[in-house]
Protein backbone atom coordinates (compact mmCIF):
# COMPACT_ATOMS: atom_id res chain seq x y z
CA UNK A 1 0.00 0.00 0.00
CA UNK A 2 1.01 3.52 -0.49
CA UNK A 3 2.37 5.24 2.46
CA UNK A 4 0.45 8.26 0.94
CA UNK A 5 -2.66 6.50 0.57
CA UNK A 6 -4.56 7.46 3.84
CA UNK A 7 -3.73 10.98 3.38
CA UNK A 8 -6.68 13.87 2.65
CA UNK A 9 -5.48 16.28 -0.33
CA UNK A 10 -4.20 18.81 2.07
CA UNK A 11 -1.53 17.53 4.20
CA UNK A 12 0.62 18.94 6.88
CA UNK A 13 4.33 19.43 6.62
CA UNK A 14 5.24 16.77 9.28
CA UNK A 15 3.10 14.35 7.46
CA UNK A 16 5.34 15.62 4.17
CA UNK A 17 8.95 15.46 6.36
CA UNK A 18 8.21 11.94 7.49
CA UNK A 19 7.94 10.61 3.68
CA UNK A 20 10.00 12.23 1.75
CA UNK A 21 12.25 9.15 1.42
CA UNK A 22 9.51 7.75 -0.30
CA UNK A 23 10.05 5.66 -3.79
CA UNK A 24 6.90 6.88 -5.12
CA UNK A 25 6.97 10.52 -4.62
CA UNK A 26 7.37 12.75 -7.13
CA UNK A 27 7.90 16.58 -4.97
CA UNK A 28 7.35 19.62 -6.71
CA UNK A 29 8.38 23.11 -5.94
CA UNK A 30 6.44 25.73 -7.95
CA UNK A 31 8.09 29.20 -6.00
CA UNK A 32 10.48 30.96 -7.94
CA UNK A 33 14.43 29.63 -9.66
CA UNK A 34 15.53 32.23 -6.58
CA UNK A 35 13.20 30.86 -4.24
CA UNK A 36 14.25 27.16 -5.33
CA UNK A 37 17.57 27.95 -5.30
CA UNK A 38 18.16 29.49 -1.88
CA UNK A 39 16.86 26.55 -0.54
CA UNK A 40 13.45 24.30 -0.67
CA UNK A 41 11.70 21.08 0.78
CA UNK A 42 14.69 18.17 0.40
CA UNK A 43 14.07 16.01 -2.90
CA UNK A 44 12.10 19.02 -4.25
CA UNK A 45 12.03 19.39 -8.19
CA UNK A 46 11.90 23.29 -9.43
CA UNK A 47 8.76 23.89 -12.02
CA UNK A 48 8.53 27.37 -13.03
CA UNK A 49 4.90 28.08 -13.04
CA UNK A 50 5.12 29.42 -16.31
CA UNK A 51 5.33 25.94 -17.79
CA UNK A 52 1.87 25.36 -16.47
CA UNK A 53 0.30 27.58 -18.81
CA UNK A 54 0.27 28.08 -22.19
CA UNK A 55 1.68 31.90 -22.31
CA UNK A 56 0.34 33.55 -25.82
CA UNK A 57 -2.08 36.79 -24.96
CA UNK A 58 -4.54 37.69 -24.54
CA UNK A 59 -5.52 34.32 -22.92
CA UNK A 60 -1.84 33.36 -21.48
CA UNK A 61 -3.66 30.47 -18.78
CA UNK A 62 -4.67 28.25 -21.34
CA UNK A 63 -3.77 24.80 -21.22
CA UNK A 64 0.24 24.10 -23.15
CA UNK A 65 0.17 22.06 -25.54
CA UNK A 66 0.18 18.25 -25.45
CA UNK A 67 3.42 18.40 -26.13
CA UNK A 68 4.39 20.35 -23.76
CA UNK A 69 2.86 18.74 -20.86
CA UNK A 70 4.40 15.39 -22.50
CA UNK A 71 8.02 17.08 -21.83
CA UNK A 72 7.25 18.68 -18.29
CA UNK A 73 5.63 15.57 -16.56
CA UNK A 74 8.39 13.51 -18.61
CA UNK A 75 11.58 15.41 -17.23
CA UNK A 76 9.64 14.84 -14.05
CA UNK A 77 9.73 11.27 -13.92
CA UNK A 78 6.34 10.58 -14.22
CA UNK A 79 4.99 7.08 -14.14
CA UNK A 80 1.40 5.72 -13.07
CA UNK A 81 2.66 5.24 -9.71
CA UNK A 82 3.79 7.78 -8.84
CA UNK A 83 2.78 10.77 -5.93
CA UNK A 84 2.88 14.00 -6.15
CA UNK A 85 3.48 16.66 -3.61
CA UNK A 86 2.74 20.47 -5.20
CA UNK A 87 3.57 23.30 -2.79
CA UNK A 88 4.20 26.91 -3.82
CA UNK A 89 5.37 29.81 -1.64
CA UNK A 90 1.84 31.81 -2.20
CA UNK A 91 -1.01 29.83 0.02
CA UNK A 92 -1.49 27.37 -3.13
CA UNK A 93 -2.29 29.27 -6.79
CA UNK A 94 0.34 27.57 -8.48
CA UNK A 95 -0.10 24.64 -6.37
CA UNK A 96 -3.94 24.58 -7.05
CA UNK A 97 -3.35 25.08 -10.93
CA UNK A 98 -0.79 21.64 -11.04
CA UNK A 99 -3.19 19.94 -9.25
CA UNK A 100 -5.51 20.98 -12.24
CA UNK A 101 -2.71 19.56 -14.67
CA UNK A 102 -2.72 16.66 -13.39
CA UNK A 103 -6.17 15.93 -13.10
CA UNK A 104 -6.20 17.32 -17.22
CA UNK A 105 -3.55 14.06 -17.27
CA UNK A 106 -5.78 11.98 -15.58
CA UNK A 107 -3.70 10.91 -12.91
CA UNK A 108 -5.15 10.74 -9.35
CA UNK A 109 -2.67 10.60 -7.31
CA UNK A 110 -1.55 14.05 -5.62
CA UNK A 111 -1.88 15.77 -2.28
CA UNK A 112 -0.73 19.28 -1.51
CA UNK A 113 1.13 20.95 1.58
CA UNK A 114 -1.43 23.15 3.05
CA UNK A 115 0.28 26.60 3.40
CA UNK A 116 3.16 25.65 1.26
CA UNK A 117 6.53 26.42 2.16
CA UNK A 118 5.26 29.27 5.06
CA UNK A 119 4.09 26.15 6.71
CA UNK A 120 7.02 23.85 6.16
CA UNK A 121 9.34 27.14 7.63
CA UNK A 122 7.06 27.54 10.29
CA UNK A 123 7.20 24.18 11.88
CA UNK A 124 11.23 24.86 11.59
CA UNK A 125 11.63 22.25 9.33
CA UNK A 126 15.14 22.21 7.60
CA UNK A 127 15.63 23.21 3.38
CA UNK A 128 18.04 21.92 1.45
CA UNK A 129 19.97 23.30 -1.77
CA UNK A 130 20.45 19.95 -3.47
CA UNK A 131 19.14 19.59 -6.69
CA UNK A 132 17.57 16.25 -7.91
CA UNK A 133 19.10 15.32 -11.76
CA UNK A 134 15.97 16.05 -14.47
CA UNK A 135 14.73 13.17 -16.12
CA UNK A 136 15.33 12.69 -19.96
CA UNK A 137 12.19 11.45 -21.12
CA UNK A 138 9.07 12.12 -22.90
CA UNK A 139 5.88 10.43 -21.52
CA UNK A 140 2.68 10.26 -23.69
CA UNK A 141 0.04 11.37 -22.24
CA UNK A 142 -3.85 11.55 -22.84
CA UNK A 143 -5.45 15.05 -22.07
CA UNK A 144 -9.14 14.71 -20.16
CA UNK A 145 -11.42 17.58 -21.18
CA UNK A 146 -13.61 17.17 -18.37
CA UNK A 147 -11.87 19.25 -15.27
CA UNK A 148 -11.81 22.56 -18.27
CA UNK A 149 -14.73 25.04 -19.48
CA UNK A 150 -14.08 26.63 -22.47
CA UNK A 151 -15.44 29.56 -22.78
CA UNK A 152 -17.84 28.24 -25.34
CA UNK A 153 -19.44 26.39 -22.08
CA UNK A 154 -19.06 28.71 -19.74
CA UNK A 155 -21.23 31.51 -22.24
CA UNK A 156 -23.61 27.97 -23.01
CA UNK A 157 -24.50 27.70 -19.29
CA UNK A 158 -24.63 30.88 -18.29
CA UNK A 159 -27.86 31.49 -16.34
CA UNK A 160 -28.68 28.21 -15.42
CA UNK A 161 -29.84 27.31 -11.42
CA UNK A 162 -27.53 25.03 -10.54
CA UNK A 163 -24.22 26.78 -12.28
CA UNK A 164 -21.73 28.63 -9.91
CA UNK A 165 -18.93 30.65 -11.18
CA UNK A 166 -16.33 31.48 -8.72
CA UNK A 167 -14.48 34.69 -9.22
CA UNK A 168 -10.84 35.00 -8.06
CA UNK A 169 -10.34 38.34 -8.58
CA UNK A 170 -9.94 41.24 -6.49
CA UNK A 171 -13.02 42.97 -5.62
CA UNK A 172 -11.56 46.11 -7.78
CA UNK A 173 -10.97 43.89 -10.90
CA UNK A 174 -14.90 42.28 -10.14
CA UNK A 175 -16.65 45.45 -9.84
CA UNK A 176 -14.75 47.06 -12.93
CA UNK A 177 -12.45 49.45 -11.55
CA UNK A 178 -9.28 47.72 -12.13
CA UNK A 179 -9.32 47.00 -15.73
CA UNK A 180 -6.85 44.33 -16.73
CA UNK A 181 -8.50 43.57 -20.04
CA UNK A 182 -10.52 45.40 -23.50
CA UNK A 183 -13.90 44.75 -21.18
CA UNK A 184 -14.21 45.70 -17.53
CA UNK A 185 -16.69 44.10 -15.15
CA UNK A 186 -17.31 40.25 -14.63
CA UNK A 187 -19.14 37.45 -16.04
CA UNK A 188 -22.94 37.92 -15.49
CA UNK A 189 -23.95 35.40 -11.74
CA UNK A 190 -20.40 35.73 -10.83
CA UNK A 191 -19.90 35.35 -7.83
CA UNK A 192 -16.46 37.09 -6.59
CA UNK A 193 -14.56 36.15 -3.42
CA UNK A 194 -11.09 36.89 -3.70
CA UNK A 195 -8.32 34.14 -3.22
CA UNK A 196 -6.64 35.53 -0.64
CA UNK A 197 -9.70 35.33 1.57
CA UNK A 198 -9.13 31.81 1.85
CA UNK A 199 -6.13 31.55 3.21
CA UNK A 200 -5.73 32.00 6.89
CA UNK A 201 -2.34 34.16 7.46
CA UNK A 202 -1.94 33.28 11.46
CA UNK A 203 -2.15 29.68 10.32
CA UNK A 204 0.91 30.02 7.96
CA UNK A 205 -1.53 30.81 4.94
CA UNK A 206 -2.97 27.37 5.36
CA UNK A 207 -6.63 26.91 3.93
CA UNK A 208 -8.91 28.87 6.73
CA UNK A 209 -10.59 26.43 8.55
CA UNK A 210 -14.38 28.62 8.37
CA UNK A 211 -14.12 28.78 4.06
CA UNK A 212 -17.31 26.36 3.89
CA UNK A 213 -19.61 28.58 5.61
CA UNK A 214 -17.95 31.56 3.45
CA UNK A 215 -18.16 29.94 0.66
CA UNK A 216 -22.19 28.55 1.27
CA UNK A 217 -23.32 32.31 2.40
CA UNK A 218 -21.95 33.22 -0.93
CA UNK A 219 -23.95 30.01 -2.61
CA UNK A 220 -21.05 28.15 -3.87
CA UNK A 221 -22.09 24.69 -3.02
CA UNK A 222 -21.59 21.55 -3.69
CA UNK A 223 -25.06 20.88 -5.29
CA UNK A 224 -23.82 22.71 -8.25
CA UNK A 225 -21.71 23.07 -10.80
CA UNK A 226 -18.76 25.17 -10.25
CA UNK A 227 -16.19 26.99 -12.51
CA UNK A 228 -13.54 29.04 -11.20
CA UNK A 229 -11.49 31.71 -12.98
CA UNK A 230 -9.26 35.05 -12.39
CA UNK A 231 -7.36 36.56 -14.66
CA UNK A 232 -5.25 33.85 -15.80
CA UNK A 233 -6.31 30.84 -13.78
CA UNK A 234 -3.36 31.32 -11.75
CA UNK A 235 -4.90 32.70 -8.41
CA UNK A 236 -8.10 30.61 -9.89
CA UNK A 237 -5.40 27.73 -8.91
CA UNK A 238 -6.20 28.04 -5.10
CA UNK A 239 -9.84 27.95 -5.06
CA UNK A 240 -9.84 25.05 -7.60
CA UNK A 241 -8.09 23.69 -4.91
CA UNK A 242 -10.27 24.68 -2.07
CA UNK A 243 -13.26 23.04 -3.92
CA UNK A 244 -11.64 19.83 -4.82
CA UNK A 245 -10.35 19.87 -0.61
CA UNK A 246 -14.01 20.65 0.25
CA UNK A 247 -15.26 17.40 -1.71
CA UNK A 248 -17.10 19.41 -4.07
CA UNK A 249 -17.82 16.65 -7.12
CA UNK A 250 -18.74 19.07 -10.36
CA UNK A 251 -15.70 21.40 -10.31
CA UNK A 252 -14.02 22.89 -13.52
CA UNK A 253 -11.73 25.49 -14.31
CA UNK A 254 -12.04 28.13 -16.97
CA UNK A 255 -8.20 28.24 -17.77
CA UNK A 256 -8.72 31.29 -20.62
CA UNK A 257 -10.33 33.21 -17.41
CA UNK A 258 -10.41 37.05 -17.83
CA UNK A 259 -7.78 37.59 -20.36
CA UNK A 260 -10.34 35.39 -22.88
CA UNK A 261 -13.83 36.46 -22.06
CA UNK A 262 -12.42 40.52 -21.35
CA UNK A 263 -11.17 40.43 -24.76
CA UNK A 264 -13.07 38.37 -26.95
CA UNK A 265 -15.82 40.16 -28.98
CA UNK A 266 -18.87 38.11 -27.61
CA UNK A 267 -18.83 38.05 -24.40
CA UNK A 268 -21.19 39.23 -22.18
CA UNK A 269 -20.49 41.39 -19.00
CA UNK A 270 -21.52 42.85 -15.99
CA UNK A 271 -20.26 45.89 -13.42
Amino acid sequence: MSAFAELPLLIEPVQLASRLDEPELILVDLTSEARYGSGHIPGARFVDPKRTQLGIPPAPGLLPSTAQLEQLFGSLGHNPNAVYVLYDDEGGGWAGRFIWLLDVIGHTRYHCLDGGLHAWLDEGLKLSTEVPAEHDARCQLTLNEAPTATREYLQARLGTADLAIWDARSPAEYRGEKVLAQKAGHIPGAVNFEWTAGMDPQRAMRMRLDIQQQLTALGITADKEIITHCQTHHRSGFTYLVAKALGYPRLKAYAGSWGEWGNHPDTPVER
